[in-house]
Formats: structure tokens, C-alpha cells, sequence
């Protein structure tokens, strides 16, 4: 695999957000299956959406680009966490499980914040 085409792998904050996504799949087999189509859904789009955007910014040539996807990136992160927010309230989570995903958000959450600073500085 060409890595300088896929540079976007290199990043930690995308490497965590990968697994972050598995994370949340798994979580997910737990749910009712009356939830395949709601809750679930509206999590899968969410999730992958933040690998997603991390890889298209990073496609991008201008720097207020790359910045815009990983606006995009923490979107769709903390629309993720919402959502297990109310899988715990509604017991499909424990608390055990939605302290590990809380705490897999603030990490990423954390990085995004850096990879962000990093593009304002070059505007």
C-alpha cells in the first residue's frame, strides 16, 4: 500500500477513531433488535462518519479545507456520544460501557482539538 497516498493512516487521531468505531459496533450487538433501524443506524452513520472526514480532510490541498472536515470529524463524535448517552438511559449500555466510550470520546476529542489548532495556525 502506498502510504504517502493514504497519509491519513499515520494519524493517531484516525488510528483511535477506527477503533473507536469498532467499539461502538460491538456495543451495538447488545441493543434490541427493534433498534437495528433507529438507534443503531443513526450511531453506524455517525461513527464511521468521523473516519470519514478525518481521511476526506486530509485529501484536501488547502489548509481551511482540512479544517473544515475535522469540524466535521467532532460533529459527528459528539453526535455519537449523545447517542450512547441515551442507550444508557435506556439500559441497552451499562455504566461500565458508556464510561469506556465517554472515555474514548475525550481522547479523540482531545486530538481532533490538536490537529485543528494545528491547521488555524497555518491560515
Amino acid at each position: 500500500m502506498d502510504e504517502g497516498l493514504f497519509s491519513y493512516r499515520k494519524l493517531v487521531v484516525y488510528q483511535h477513531s477506527r477503533r473507536y468505531v469498532k467499539t461502538l459496533y460491538l456495543l451495538m450487538k447488545k441493543f434490541p433488535p427493534e433498534e437495528k433501524f433507529a438507534l443503531c443506524d443513526q450511531i453506524r452513520r455517525a461513527a464511521v462518519s468521523i473516519t470519514s472526514n478525518i481521511a476526506e480532510g486530509m485529501g484536501r490541498v488547502s489548509e481551511k479545507d482540512k479544517l473544515h472536515f475535522i469540524e466535521f470529524a467532532f460533529g459527528s463524535l459528539y453526535e455519537t456520544m449523545s447517542q450512547i448517552e441515551i442507550a444508557l438511559d435506556l439500559e441497552y449500555i451499562n455504566e461500565e460501557e458508556y464510561n469506556d466510550v465517554e472515555n474514548q470520546v475525550t481522547q479523540i476529542a482531545r486530538m481532533l482539538s490538536g490537529l485543528r489548532k494545528t491547521y488555524l495556525s497555518r491560515i
